[in-house]
């Protein structure tokens, strides 16, 4: 999997928490990454698009992705028993991508695998700089509320955060997902 792209930059976090030129750059970047994993999994979605890998149960053929918005299955690969793979030709299965970005693929002949690994690309949006504002902005509200309570791991974010990211939330109702 390709390294996540933060959508806030260093110097508007740094701003954000009116820090110094260089302070404390190494602790912003990681709570800015942290930030930006909470959000994508508040929201059930990765917000840079980029590369990813999911090793998944196949049943009845299907073989489902967790990950969202996928916007393209780039190969396929069933998992054998043993552990080995054996690597599917693209006209062995289909691509099932809802407009939601949910996506499957739906294999001929699963030859009797019990998982298969996909590869593939899924974010909102293009490069960090397209990641809708709101968004941006509560990953800058969350890394405030990481930087201020560093030493309070009981103290709550504030609402705001997910009032912020709310209408971007995908949740699911379990199942095989």
């Amino acid at each position: 999997m390709t390294m996540m792209a933060i959508p806030v930059a260093l110097d508007d976090a740094r701003a954000w928490l009116r820090l110094g030129a260089a302070g404390d750059d190494a602790i912003v970047e990681r709570l800015v990454r942290t930030a930006t994993n909470i959000c994508e999994a508040f929201t059930g979605q990765w917000l840079v698009i980029r590369a990813g890998e999911e090793r998944v149960a196949v049943r009845g053929g299907l073989a489902a992705l967790r990950a969202r918005p996928v916007i393209g299955i780039d190969e396929a690969a069933l998992i054998a028993a043993d552990g080995s793979e054996i690597a599917l030709d693209p006209d062995k299965y289909r691509t099932v991508i809802g407009p939601d970005g949910d996506a499957a693929i739906r294999i001929d002949d699963p030859q009797g695998a019990g998982q298969v690994r996909i590869g593939f690309r899924a974010g909102i949006a293009a490069a960090a700089e397209n990641v809708p504002e709101a968004i941006r902005h509560g990953i800058l509200r969350m890394t405030q509320h990481l930087y201020a309570a560093r030493d309070d791991v009981q103290a709550s974010p504030p609402a705001a955060i997910a009032a912020l990211w709310q209408p971007w939330r995908r949740i699911g109702l379990g199942g095989a997902r």
